[in-house]
């Protein structure tokens, strides 16, 4: 008896874990930071907030993408409240910002693991770079490079970003040049890096790991009101990303709550049969394994 117990038990524990949450267009997955660790060994990791939800409902090949991804983890404490608003709540948030320095701090010692930085202004992906090496006590990073402006539309300059890559020996390419673009180069270059096990798109954490802007204090962060601290550090820039293009989030998570949202392009794909959508709260139904 006490068997049969312990086998459901872990039946249940291993349901619970192995689920994806869906949000709007997006199924996240739904781990814990060391989880993901554990975990990662190869693949393409996105770390969706509500900013890219709502890019999901306007640009195709983006949203065609993200269904491309290997991991889909939760970037936004607003998008863990909305989980909770729709019954089906994710277990932890994993911002890039976060991620991305518990990722080398994980792996410090290990010699399989050498990362490249893309992305930020010139000279700030250098400066990430000695100070990741520098907390790692070792060449974690061994190389960086700071893209020129508009450089994605630049085949020739991307092509030569590609080679450097290569020629680094590096096995991770954390790209930070922004949504969707980061998300779209890794897609359309990913099979030239020959090299390349994981790649992280990471936003801003480059310039976050430089110093060279500041984030949010954890509180702000923790209640879900980063946005405010990032509006009051860029207003020119973010102002309109924020209190314009995001705010109708909301009323599209009310229409999903309602059963009334669809997404804009296509048939959003089945869970998959080893990591089943979690059910909502209230249900007595477990996932099923497959």
């Amino acid at each position: 008896m006490a068997e049969r117990f312990s086998s459901f038990a872990l039946l249940k524990k291993k349901s619970i874990i192995n689920i994806r949450v869906r949000i709007l267009n997006v199924l996240l997955d739904n781990l814990t930071m060391r989880e993901l660790l554990e975990q990662l060994k190869s693949g393409v990791v996105l770390t969706p907030n509500v900013d890219h939800l709502m890019k999901l409902q306007r640009d195709a090949e983006f949203f065609r993408l993200y269904q491309l991804a290997d991991y889909r983890v939760c970037d936004s404490q607003v998008l863990m409240y909305a989980a909770r608003f729709l019954g089906t709540p994710l277990r932890e948030k994993i911002s890039g910002s976060d991620f991305f320095p518990a990722f080398c701090e994980f792996h410090k010692h290990n010699q399989d693991i050498s990362i490249f930085l893309l992305g930020a202004a010139p000279g700030v992906a250098d400066t990430a770079r000695t100070k990741i090496n520098r907390r790692t006590g070792r060449e974690i990073v061994v190389d960086s490079y700071s893209p020129s402006f508009g450089f994605e539309k630049n085949e020739r300059e991307c092509l030569e970003i590609v080679d450097r890559i290569n020629q680094s020996g590096a096995t991770v390419l954390a790209v930070g040049v922004g949504a969707p673009k980061q998300e779209k180069w890794i897609f359309k270059y990913r099979d030239r890096l020959t090299n390349i096990k994981i790649f992280l798109a990471v936003g801003a954490t480059i310039d976050f790991e430089a110093g060279i802007i500041r984030r949010a204090p954890k509180w702000m962060s923790n209640l879900g009101i980063e946005w405010l601290f990032r509006i009051s550090q860029d207003p020119q820039r973010l102002w309109k990303r924020y209190l314009v293009e995001d705010l109708p989030f909301l009323w599209l998570l009310l229409k999903q709550k309602r059963g009334l949202y669809t997404s804009p392009f296509a048939v959003l794909p089945e869970p998959l049969p080893d990591l089943p959508e979690v059910p909502q709260l209230g249900s007595s139904r477990l996932p099923t394994q497959v």
